[in-house]
């Protein structure tokens, strides 16, 4: 197994000029095999839970979100050392998890165009004059190649005002080539969407989105998420899962000691 060579300090250049960075081998091989059978097993219970129609009808088919409540293996990545140091370093220690989505990519020869993930996209649309406040680290699951549908990024389309139009979306855009187990790193302001996949099989990725802690996560993962399975977590998860930034319900919330507050001082 190849180890990751961190050097953040290049990963902030890229990230400042190009809009996204490739971290290798963030994910042990044997977690990633685990991930990859997980993976299945969610869209699954996603499917019995919710229904193919509803799925169908909201072009998420092959979207699997809250998938830590149906296999908490997921929860794992929440722990990886580089991970952890990627969200401290790029958007400080209190930026908590918007979201944890895995993405099964089908094998097709005409993408749906209706479907969200094929147009180019930010996952954040908003300008904030050059402030970062949403970073994405998507983890590849299998290889990312031309063949299975890399995600195409164009560079250096953050952090602007004015959205590129559709020539030059074609024209600039780059697939980006990976290795099972490497992250994409990118300011969410970049845009991307993902390739067409030629091969004969899924394409696997889990992406996350990491904000700062006063934006609204996509799912409240702390409602969502069985009790039992929180309080099991180290401490530091809970903290990305938005624990220490939840909105309290009632004054005796609020007036908990400060070690039981639901919404802890310092979080930004």
């Amino acid at each position: 197994m190849k180890t990751s060579t961190l050097d953040i300090d290049e990963l902030k250049v890229l990230l400042d000029t190009q809009g996204y960075a490739v971290v290798p081998a963030v994910v042990p091989p044997r977690l990633l095999a685990r991930m990859s059978e997980g993976l299945y097993r969610v869209r699954d219970r996603i499917e019995e839970e919710v229904g193919r129609f509803r799925l169908e009808r909201a072009r998420e088919v092959g979207v699997l979100r809250l998938m830590m409540r149906f296999d908490p293996v997921f929860t794992e990545l929440l722990e990886l050392p580089i991970l952890l140091t990627l969200v401290d370093e790029l958007m400080g220690s209190t930026a908590i998890l918007h979201l944890q989505n895995g993405l099964l990519l089908p094998p097709t020869s005409e993408p749906d165009a209706d479907v969200f993930q094929y147009r180019f996209h930010q996952d954040f649309p908003r300008y904030l004059n050059g402030y970062r406040a949403s970073l994405n680290v998507m983890i590849a699951i299998d290889a990312f190649t031309a063949e299975n549908g890399a995600t195409l990024v164009i560079p250096a389309t953050h952090q602007r005002e004015i959205a590129p139009l559709g020539e030059f979306c074609r024209r600039w855009a780059r697939p980006v080539i990976c290795a099972a187990g490497d992250a994409i790193v990118f300011d969410s302001t970049l845009w991307h969407a993902a390739g067409i996949n030629r091969s004969s099989r899924d394409r696997l990725a889990i992406n996350h989105q990491f904000t700062r802690p006063w934006i609204k996560q996509q799912i409240d993962y702390c409602r969502a998420l069985d009790a039992t399975l929180l309080d099991g977590l180290p401490e530091r998860s809970r903290q990305l899962l938005g624990y220490y930034t939840r909105v309290v319900a009632s004054l005796d919330d609020y007036y908990q000691p400060t070690e039981h507050r639901l919404y802890r001082s310092g979080q930004g």
